[in-house]
């Protein structure tokens, strides 16, 4: 269950980090306004309140196991947001994240 709780805590803190930045992006670089970039802003700084409720206490650990999330969930929403179509290699890049981040998170570790 810690896991799953863990992996549902990584997942949100990527739909805010990556949507907050898009957002950011949509509000300057797309001229979309002022409201885009303030609303990314916010959700920027929500995603730095759910990395704390992460089981791990180790700041480290658990920053360098988000970064695979990172890697993977920002190919994914180029894909979904922007109809970005990610090739082979970024497919094999993603998933070379996602099994560092669970060795880093999740491995057994003793003491």
């Amino acid at each position: 269950m810690l896991i799953v709780r863990s992996a549902a805590l990584f997942v949100l803190a990527a739909i805010l980090e990556i949507g907050g930045a898009w957002l950011v992006w949509q509000g300057v670089r797309d001229n979309r306004g002022w409201m885009w970039a303030a609303g990314g802003v916010l959700a920027l700084g929500a995603y730095g309140f759910v990395a704390t409720f992460q089981p791990d206490a180790h700041f480290g650990r658990v920053l360098a196991a988000y970064g695979g999330i990172f890697v993977a969930g920002s190919l994914l929403w180029g894909a979904v947001a922007d109809g970005y179509r990610p090739d082979r290699w970024d497919i094999a890049g993603a998933l070379i994240c996602l099994a560092g981040m669970a060795v880093i998170m999740w491995a057994p570790r003793h003491g």
